[in-house]
Formats: C-alpha cells, sequence, structure tokens
C-alpha cells in the first residue's frame, strides 16, 4: 500500500488549502500514513541526509512511472512515518527565492575574510550580498524620513537610515538560512515513540502586509518514528522563518513542515499565539486581542485522542 499523496490532491479541509511553500521551498509532496500499526520502510535505517533524499526520489519515480513512490511494510507497534519529499525542481529556479547556502561558511572562506556576521554560524550568519544591501537599503530609509516631512540631516535622524537598514536585515535574517544548515546534523536514532513537546518558544515577525512586528509563543510536539531531534532545535527552526516578512498562517505551516522534513515523525502539531500590531497599532486597534493558528499533521490530525494530549500538555501551567 502507497501513501505518498500529492499536495494538489488534497482537500482543504485536511491541510487548509495545502501548505503554502512561498518562502519554504522543499514542501512539495506530502507523504501520510493512515495505518498505525506500520512505519514506512524508506528511512528506517536513518542513514542518509535530506538532501540526499531530495534527490533520489525523482530519479526513483522517473525509473517506476507505475509504482508507488512509498511502500509500507509491518514493522512492529511502529507509527507511520509522515515523509515529505520534493519534485526534482529547484526552488530557486524562478528567481523569486533568497538563496542559501548549502554548507555553512565561516570566516575562513575565501571572500568571507572580512564578514562580520560570523558570531554564531547557526542564527546570525549572513552572506556578503545580503551586507551589500545596507547602502541602498539605508538611501531608501533616507528618501522614507523626507517622505514623512523630516529633515534627515537634524542630529538626532543623521545615523537613521544606516540603523534602520541594518535592524531591517536582523529582522529577516531567516531569509538567509537553511534547514539543513540549522539542523546541523543533530538529528539522532533513538527508539523513543512517545510525544516530544517544547512548549512557549519566544517567537518576533514581521507582518508582510504593514510592515510592522507581530510576536507571541509557539509551542511544538511530534510523535518521533526512530529519530528525535535536539531539542534547541526546534527553536532554531521558529528562528527560521518568523525572521522573514510572514503572516502567522503560513509561519505556523512551515514550521510544522519543517519538523516533519527533518525527522519524519509519526505526526506533527504546531500551536502558534501572536499579537499583532497592525491591529494594535492601526485599524480597529484592539490591544487585548490574540491570533491562535495551529498545524496537525500525521496522527495528531487523525488521531483525537493523541491531538487532546497535546493541547492539554500545551495548555498547562
Amino acid at each position: 500500500m502507497s501513501f505518498t499523496r500529492q499536495l494538489s490532491e488534497m482537500s482543504a479541509s485536511e491541510l487548509n488549502d495545502a501548505i503554502d511553500d512561498t518562502n519554504f521551498p522543499q514542501a512539495h509532496i506530502l507523504s501520510r500514513g493512515r495505518n498505525n500499526s506500520v512505519c514506512s520502510t524508506s528511512s528506517t535505517s536513518g542513514t542518509s541526509s535530506l538532501a540526499d533524499r531530495a534527490q533520489a526520489q525523482p530519479e526513483e519515480t522517473a525509473a517506476n512511472p507505475g509504482t508507488p513512490a512509498e511502500e509500507v511494510a509491518p514493522a512492529g507497534n511502529q507509527r507511520p512515518r509522515l515523509i515529505l519529499k520534493t519534485n526534482g525542481s529547484s526552488p530557486d529556479s524562478d528567481g523569486t527565492q533568497p538563496k542559501t547556502p548549502m554548507t555553512p561558511r565561516t570566516s575562513t572562506t575565501p571572500g568571507h575574510e572580512k564578514c562580520t556576521f560570523h558570531h554564531d554560524l547557526e542564527l546570525d550568519h549572513k552572506p556578503p550580498t545580503r551586507e551589500a544591501l545596507l547602502p541602498d537599503m539605508a538611501r531608501s530609509y533616507r528618501l522614507l524620513l523626507g517622505g514623512l516631512g523630516e529633515n534627515p540631516d537634524r542630529q538626532g535622524l543623521i545615523k537613521t537610515p544606516e540603523r534602520a537598514a541594518k535592524a531591517m536585515l536582523y529582522f529577516t535574517k531567516g531569509y538567509d538560512q537553511s534547514l539543513e544548515d540549522v539542523l546541523n546534523g543533530a538529528v539522532f536514532d533513538e527508539d523513543h515513540d512517545e510525544m516530544v513537546v517544547v512548549k512557549d518558544i519566544e517567537m518576533f515577525s514581521m507582518c508582510e502586509h504593514h510592515l510592522v512586528p507581530f510576536y507571541g509563543k509557539v509551542s511544538i510536539g511530534y510523535l518521533p518514528c526512530n529519530k528525535i531531534l535536539g531539542l534547541s532545535k526546534l527553536a532554531r527552526i521558529v528562528e527560521i522563518f518568523s525572521r522573514r516578512l510572514q503572516v502567522q498562517e503560513r509561519l505556523t505551516k512551515q514550521i510544522a513542515v519543517a519538523v516533519t522534513q527533518a525527522v519524519q515523525p509519526a505526526g506533527v502539531a504546531v500551536v502558534v499565539e501572536g499579537v499583532h500590531m497592525c491591529m494594535v497599532m492601526r485599524g480597529v486597534q484592539k490591544i487585548n486581542s490574540k491570533t491562535v493558528t495551529s498545524t496537525m499533521l500525521g496522527v495528531f490530525r487523525d488521531d483525537p485522542k493523541t491531538r487532546e494530549e497535546f493541547l492539554n500538555l500545551v495548555n498547562s501551567k
């Protein structure tokens, strides 16, 4: 039996009109099992990398066009494993996605000897191409100040364009981060199949509609299927996608998809609670309003008891 399904074939009620991969360029196909008594055999060894699987799968599909992409074999009481696959196309081929390095850069990498953004390779690194944006961005902020009727040359505003440009690069540093770089090999084989939950991860992002902040907390749970993820990597995954121009609905799905891609668990659940300054500072100005979004994949979607257990853990004090 194959449980590989194209996202385009899924109904809106299953995955909320499918996963928007506007700035998550590797979520094209979702494989999900329905039988809770088996795990797919494609990743029991755990030896292949994310990139290897992404490259190998299109070739296998092309060689056997009439053969299901994933076969299921009995494996005791193990749960089915969520598997994300790519369709073989390059996510950056249309020129709309930011280029991300395949390997981490360091201050000794040729061309990066004078780079000042290598304090933390997993979080703070920016390539020289982004640093090169600072002069143009500073000029744009200077024009903005003038358009507001301010004098950009007065004492309090002389360095504001440069400060604002650097701040915006920091707020959107997630464009220069990839899941492979952030995981950094922190995926471990472990005979553990009970729920793992990390809750109340602080999140700061920028609303893509008004370019004002929204912030809140993220709670992530997953059911391992022979693989576990370093706990700090869940927080780093939140950083990748929150540090971009975002909407909360997309952010929630992207975090769930990233965890699925990282460890192929039996299921993933993500709940995000956010306060949006575009609702607080402008518009309806409802200062006490909060927005809650959730994404449930695998057994968290299919099994009400599993979903209830996760929500009880998240809501407990």
